[in-house]
């Protein structure tokens, strides 16, 4: 059954291999924050949007959502413009979704939030993880903190909403490399996964 999609940070890696994938089967919208990116938009068989998560109100993004079966985020602010950016995209950007999802009357579309693997309370270290887990997490955390913690902060505010329905993905470190086919699911350990 066809599905009509949205896909919020439309240029990125991940988005940009999703948006290869669903075209032949759905109808994709991509939003996308520059002109720049709509030609490769274009060339997947996807509807570019100009919409910026930092500029744009809540409500034209509602307008955008509204008859649409999933919106699909996977924006961020790539480690550009340090902490202020991260928040406004990672955080804020992410919070604003949320909201117009909210604020759309009718149906309201699945949301479906890619965060990273590990975004938890830094205090609370998961019981299954073992000492490379342990390793990893520092590491990641160690080098890329206000990535973590604004993801962290996004999460946490979705959880609290039961206006739509939503699902949080946790991807691995991300790779280039060819898919498998497979992943791993629920309480896992700490490692790399092609986009």
């Amino acid at each position: 059954m066809s599905k009509k999609v949205i896909i919020v940070g439309g240029h990125g890696n991940v988005s940009l291999r999703l948006t290869r994938l669903l075209t032949p089967t759905h109808a994709v919208k991509s939003v996308i924050r520059t002109l720049d990116y709509q030609d490769d938009i274009k060339n997947l068989s996807a509807e570019p949007v100009l919409l910026s998560l930092e500029d744009s109100p809540i409500a034209d993004f509602s307008a955008l959502f509204k008859g649409q079966d999933v919106v699909y985020f996977s924006a961020g602010a790539g480690g550009k413009g340090g902490e202020e950016r991260t928040k406004q995209v990672d955080y804020e950007g992410a919070v604003k979704v949320f909201d117009a999802i909210e604020a759309v009357q009718g149906p309201k579309p699945r949301l479906i939030l890619v965060s990273a693997i590990d975004v938890r309370d830094p205090e609370q270290v998961p019981a299954h993880y073992n000492e490379q887990d342990i390793a990893i997490s520092k590491r990641t955390r160690d080098a890329i903190p206000v990535y973590m913690h604004w993801k962290y902060e996004a999460d946490k505010n979705l959880v609290k909403r039961d206006a739509f329905k939503w699902t949080i993905l946790r991807p691995g470190g991300l790779s280039n490399e060819p898919g498998s086919g497979k992943a791993s699911i629920g309480r896992t350990h700490l490692g790399m996964i092609s986009r």
